[in-house]
């Protein structure tokens, strides 16, 4: 397999040809984001806010897989670009070993743990054992995540996104269809409640898992997995890791905030951490497609930068934070419009719909800046600059929004803490933009 069309052909085609199949699988993504949430919130109130309790600890799974495998699609992507082929091969090894191991860490620290991490946000024990049970499900697929995510990037790597689309339409399509099933116990399925949506996603992951090592076997990648590449490589381990763990950084930062956030919602009402919780379902309809553009680009400009295509690097970068500010103009028009019937949606408790539909419409504030730190983190990632783009991420999930959240609520009570959200995008934004003007030739070396 030939994959020099990554410098040859035209910008906007060969973004589009990467992007797009990323951005319809993140948008399937969201769907059962949604879907799942909708159907756990139809067993309970309490089952809503323990799915929304478990969330940052199941985000930082993920982001340790997502995080890592970054390293992994940016070391390929770039060794292929230099033409050093073995490089690329060493890379995928043993990053997919690195991953496993991280799987296996997680799912032995994070099982045993979720019931302390639950009591630090609740005393309820309809709460504490619905978050259990989800957790001890859905964390035992740790290390199905873990290669599933290594593979997405190393396919993403090699500019296979039809592949990767094609898998993670099977996980979510398989993971929505089997969560009435196997939550409510239709036909032949037992009944297992919130124990049945951590298996339907589990499931959804070991369904995603077999169609990549079905293509893997059947496509010729023009890098492979293999005994002869685990020997210790210090250099190229070192940059995994460094991409790797600043990029895990970048997506588990959403769940320290989450948590930072709980802890202050929770003081006020449970019906405002049901609301984050439902927010954090939504907003993955905007993120996770913007992260699609950002998957697609990502490959493209290691392997350019590697190549030394540097107005290539430039055009890409543009023509992504163009596409990434219209999804997020979409995105607040509809919360500006429809945010009371997407909230009732979730629950059907009329103070937590209003509270709710307020916070959207002050949330979506911030989309539309948020577009310029979302692109540009992504594609700091894809040059190999993991520490720049870590700043980004803890400007936007830190440094900003937690004093902001800390004294809005001190001050003005928890409806205030929504303000928080745009305040944090606008003023990221603003040094992002600022850092982008006087950096970005000097990075480039042009």
């Amino acid at each position: 397999m030939n994959n020099t069309f990554m410098k040859e052909k035209p910008v906007l085609p060969l973004l589009a040809s990467m992007a797009m199949p990323m951005v319809l699988s993140m948008l399937v993504n969201s769907l059962y984001n949604i879907v799942d949430s909708f159907f756990v919130a139809k067993i309970s109130e309490q089952a809503m806010t323990a799915l929304s309790l478990v969330y940052p600890v199941q985000n930082f799974i993920n982001a340790i897989a997502i995080g890592f495998g970054i390293g992994i699609n940016v070391q390929i992507s770039y060794q292929l670009g230099a033409k050093n082929l073995k490089n690329a091969n060493i890379a995928a090894t043993h990053g997919m070993l690195f991953n496993i191991l991280h799987g296996v860490v997680m799912m032995i620290l994070c099982i045993p743990f979720m019931p302390v991490f639950l009591r630090m946000f609740t005393q309820e024990q309809d709460v504490i054992s619905l978050g259990t049970q989800y957790s001890t499900i859905a964390f035992s697929f740790s290390v199905i995540i873990m290669v599933s995510l290594s593979f997405e990037k190393i396919f993403q790597a090699v500019g296979l996104m039809k592949i990767t689309m094609v898998s993670l339409l099977v996980g979510c399509i398989s993971n929505i269809i089997l969560d009435p099933l196997l939550i409510f116990g239709v036909g032949f399925f037992p009944k297992m409640g919130i124990r049945g949506a951590a298996l339907a996603t589990g499931l959804g992951q070991v369904f995603t898992v077999v169609v990549y090592l079905v293509a893997y076997k059947k496509y010729e990648l023009p890098v492979e997995l293999g005994r002869k590449y685990l020997k210790l490589d210090k250099n190229i381990d070192a940059k995994l890791y460094m991409v790797g763990i600043p990029a895990v950084l970048n997506i588990a930062l959403p769940s320290v905030l989450i948590s930072f956030l709980n802890q202050i919602l929770s003081a006020f009402s449970g019906s405002y951490v049901v609301v984050l919780g439902i927010y954090y379902k939504l907003q993955t309809f905007l993120y996770l497609p913007a992260s699609g553009i950002v998957q697609g680009m990502r490959p493209l400009m290691g392997y350019n930068y590697g190549a030394g295509e540097t107005k290539r690097v430039k055009k890409i970068f543009g023509l992504s934070l163009c596409l990434n500010g219209l999804i997020m103009l979409a995105g607040t028009i509809i919360c500006f419009a429809a945010s009371g019937p997407l909230m009732s949606l979730f629950t059907e408790n009329p103070e937590t719909v209003r509270l709710g539909a307020s916070a959207l419409r002050i949330i979506s504030i911030g989309f539309i800046p948020s577009a310029v730190s979302v692109t540009a983190s992504g594609a700091l990632e894809g040059l190999g600059k993991g520490t720049q783009s870590l700043v980004i991420s803890l400007l936007r999930y830190i440094i900003v929004i937690i004093p902001a959240a800390y004294v809005l609520s001190s001050f003005a009570g928890a409806g205030a803490v929504w303000n928080a959200f745009w305040i944090c995008e606008l003023v990221t934004a603003l040094v992002v933009a600022g850092g982008i003007k006087y950096y970005w030739n000097r990075l480039l070396r042009v």
